[in-house]
């Protein structure tokens, strides 16, 4: 059963901070997680103590959870604590004092740019019909060309590439706008696209306000049958699957308009990052690179 506070903590934060759905969802699943960990126990929210959250989160880490998912359940109960506090349902801060194990960056996965050729190739023969191959190139070719999100690439409004356009306007976390560049070859892949897709809903009446509409309850491809079509792609292309994911794009993008001598402030405004320590980590990925290229070219390293 849902702990009464856990709606109206999710509902003000929602309100006041304007945050994202998925990142409301993985509050709730993480608070639903703890308090179900304190009914076990005989606790409630009201009656748990620091030392009681702070037995949760070793749970965790004696469980094998990483700590990127640690510290986002500390992060989530901190602010859940918080709020009861400033709306009165506690006296106390519990987890006010309580340190986190602070988030560890891995460095994203990087393919080359070969690679997403080899992607967008396979992806051009991909689909039993012409309509499912438009799309799917259009989509990858979208989203490697402009560095979106995988959520903002399958929710993006027809509207949005009428007209032809050479930028478009992209609705990011917290409902912050960007305008993104399109590339020659992702204009022309996006209006031979709509041009697919507008004729298909006149021929069966129908209407929808997104560029990938479908039947489903949303309205639109949703992400998860994005995930899968990009691994079903790579395996056509000869790449591995597991190191190719929607994200793995927008981390391409970064890193190769990087490498050709992009700044690091322009691809933070591109990918819509709030703040620029996010966008460094793709100069980590470069040294990587640099290392790595020295390490196993350097004449010295064949002995």
């Amino acid at each position: 059963m849902t702990h009464p506070w856990i709606p109206v903590f999710l509902e003000a934060t929602q309100a006041e901070n304007d945050t994202a759905d998925n990142t409301i969802i993985a509050y709730h699943k993480d608070l639903e997680k703890f308090c179900g960990h304190l009914a076990s126990n005989n606790l409630t929210a009201e009656t748990a103590s620091r030392s009681d959250i702070e037995d949760y989160l070793l749970g965790l880490e004696t469980a094998g959870y990483a700590t990127a998912t640690r510290a986002r359940n500390l992060s989530t109960i901190k602010q859940f604590y918080r709020f009861a506090f400033q709306e009165g349902f506690r006296p106390d801060d519990p987890a006010g004092q309580i340190k986190g194990p602070g988030s560890i960056k891995k460095l994203p996965v990087i393919i080359s740019e070969k690679d997403v050729d080899k992607l967008l190739k396979a992806t051009g023969n991909s689909g039993k019909t012409e309509f499912d191959r438009c799309r799917n190139i259009c989509m990858l070719e979208l989203l490697y060309a402009s560095g979106m999100r995988v959520t903002e690439l399958v929710s993006l409004p027809a509207a949005s590439v009428r007209g032809n356009p050479e930028m478009i306007l992209v609705r990011g976390k917290a409902g912050r706008e960007r305008m993104v560049p399109l590339s020659p070859d992702a204009r022309n892949t996006t209006q031979h696209w709509l041009r697919l897709r507008d004729a298909k809903m006149n021929d069966n009446r129908q209407s929808s306000a997104f560029l990938f509409p479908n039947n489903s309850k949303i309205g639109h491809f949703s992400r998860v049958q994005f995930f899968t079509l990009i691994k079903q792609l790579a395996v056509q292309a000869g790449l591995d699957p597991s190191k190719i994911s929607p994200h793995t794009l927008r981390h391409a993008f970064a890193t190769h308009l990087l490498a050709n001598g992009a700044d690091l402030r322009s691809i933070q405004m591109l990918l819509g990052h709030s703040d620029i320590s996010t966008t460094e980590i793709y100069t980590h990925v470069l040294d990587e690179r640099l290392k790595t290229l020295v390490l196993e070219k350097h004449p010295l390293a064949k002995t």
